[in-house]
């Protein structure tokens, strides 16, 4: 069984390098969603070392705006300057676009040449949200190729400790975590347009 762990909004110091410990300590890899303002020198060496690690880095945007009713040239400047740095820092042009909010459109979907990923969540965003109830979340949507949505944003220590032990746990129950751009390519799955995945398997456009 294949399932991603997917990480958005940062970079940054403090909480995306305890989630690289954990990815490291049980060789795990993972897929993080960049916000291009969040992007330091500071930061960007911790992007370096997730990708000598093996993960995948990807797009979230500039500055994480609602982004469905953006016209074309609004959308470019939050989208083409995020996939440069990302570029410049990893050689790499990122395959993946989370959007900010999970906000879309015809115009987003036209306008932007990646495939557009969403994910399950567990609410981890919400403070308020425990440590067993954010574990708890991500067990329930156990499935073959699940994507899964997460966040390194700073303060965030609840997913720190939830990943903590769900990479062990997933691990134990014979998942193999990968990158999004791995899960697609072992199913063998070719992405296709106006599509928003949160599991690679599936075959409805929005789900």
């Amino acid at each position: 069984m294949l399932m991603a762990l997917t990480f958005d909004d940062g970079p940054n110091t403090t909480i995306t390098p305890q989630i690289l410990d954990i990815l490291e300590r049980h060789g795990a890899v993972a897929s993080f969603f960049l916000i291009a303002q969040n992007i330091t020198p500071d930061s960007a060496r911790v992007v370096r070392r997730a990708l000598a690690l093996g993960c995948e880095i990807n797009n979230h945007s500039v500055s994480h705006q609602h982004m469905a009713d953006m016209t074309p040239e609004q959308i470019d400047a939050e989208i083409l300057p995020c996939t440069e740095r990302i570029q410049e820092l990893t050689g790499q042009a990122p395959r993946f676009f989370r959007p900010p909010y999970i906000s879309v459109s015809d115009t987003l979907f036209d306008q932007v040449d990646l495939t557009f990923i969403c994910g399950s969540g567990c609410e981890d965003w919400i403070p308020e949200t425990s440590v067993q109830a954010r574990i708890d979340g991500v067990l329930s949507q156990v499935r073959d190729g699940q994507i899964i949505l997460l966040h390194d944003s700073p303060g965030n220590t609840n997913t720190v400790e939830a990943v903590r032990f769900l990479v062990p746990e997933l691990i134990s129950r014979g998942v193999q975590l990968v990158t999004c751009g791995q899960l697609f390519d072992a199913r063998g799955i070719q992405p296709r347009r106006h599509r928003l995945y949160s599991n690679v398997l599936q075959t409805a456009d929005f789900v």
